[in-house]
Order: structure tokens, then C-alpha cells, then sequence
């Protein structure tokens, strides 16, 4: 009873997020969605990118049920990194459209495999694992770059998950936490 629980439960957080993730494209230009935001380049499309590559090889290859597209072997040091940007002549059509066609493909290898069932991760110290144990790894990393996605919108155009606020409150709010900042480093 509570394996199913589990595993609809996180199953369930994990489309939600990944959906989020996606949302934070919505409404920017191309260059937007692809420049470098942090000094080591990361940038929304990247994330997006980098996230097929994590559903296609932890509920494909860990479970042997490879994703039907090529994917760089997990222990290709040339291919390492690539995944985190895209080329001029990537389309962010065909990126998210690969990345949702990835996260069907793991939404089968989810819905064919009990909670419980093993896989083998050789990129880990402790390769043995169960879906369960991939399912939060698989959750835990698209919530990490989901919030990576907040901020660099944020940076971008100020859109936030929040409620809408106008600049006024946002300045305001800056400034008491920039007081607080201040006095504490005192």
C-alpha cells in the first residue's frame, strides 16, 4: 500500500516540476533562452537540455529500457557538459519537444516498474538501486534546476513564481533585507 503511495506520490511531483521547469521559457526570445546567466554559462534552454539527458539515462538505461533516441554514453569525457547548452542549430522546439518525448518514455518505465524494482547506476559508488531511490534522485535534480530556472528568469525579466507584485514592494522589500544584511555584519 504505501509503495504505491510512494511512487504516485513522487511520480506525480515529478510531472508537476518538470512542467514548472518548462514554464519559465514561455514568453522569451531566443537569445534569452539560451545566453549564458552565470559565469559558467548556465541558461534556461541548458537546463531544459540537460534534463532529457537525466530522464533518458536514469529510467532507460539504469532500469534496461533505453530511451529510443541516441544519448552519449554515460562515460563519454568528450560528450561531458555538452548537454548544458544549446548550438545554434538546436531549435528550442526540438528540445522541448525531445524533452517531453523523454519524459514519456520515463513516465512508461515508471508506470511499468514496481517501487521496488532494481536498477544499476555505474556512474554511482553504490550502483545498485530501486526505482524509489531513482525517483527521488530524478525529482531532486529537476526541483535543484527548476529552482536554477526561478532565478535566471528572475535575472532576466523579474517574472517569479510568486504572487505578482509591483516594483515598489520589491524595492521595498530589498531594502529591509538589505538593512538586515548590513546590521548582521556588524
Amino acid at each position: 500500500m504505501i509503495d504505491d503511495f510512494a511512487k504516485r506520490y513522487l511520480h506525480d511531483d515529478l510531472r508537476e516540476i518538470r512542467e514548472v521547469l518548462v514554464g519559465r521559457l514561455e514568453g522569451l526570445g531566443e537569445y534569452d533562452v539560451r545566453r549564458p546567466l552565470t559565469s559558467t554559462g548556465t541558461n534556461l534552454l541548458g537546463l531544459v537540455k540537460h534534463l532529457t539527458l537525466t530522464e533518458a539515462r536514469y529510467f532507460g538505461e539504469v532500469f534496461d529500457r533505453p530511451f529510443p533516441e541516441p544519448v552519449p554514453r554515460w562515460d563519454d569525457a568528450g560528450a561531458r557538459g555538452t548537454d548544458m547548452w544549446a548550438t545554434a542549430a538546436e531549435t528550442r522546439t526540438e528540445i522541448v519537444d525531445r524533452y517531453r518525448r523523454a519524459c514519456a518514455h520515463s513516465d512508461a518505465t515508471i508506470a511499468a516498474l514496481a517501487v521496488d524494482s532494481p536498477g544499476h547506476v555505474p556512474w554511482w559508488p553504490r550502483p545498485g538501486v530501486l526505482l524509489f531511490n531513482v525517483l527521488v534522485h530524478v525529482l531532486t535534480e529537476t526541483g535543484r534546476h527548476a529552482g536554477h530556472a526561478d532565478i535566471l528568469r528572475e535575472q532576466l525579466d523579474g517574472t517569479t513564481g510568486a504572487a505578482p507584485r509591483d516594483a515598489a514592494f520589491w524595492a521595498a522589500r530589498c531594502a529591509e533585507i538589505e538593512r538586515a544584511a548590513v546590521a548582521a555584519g556588524r
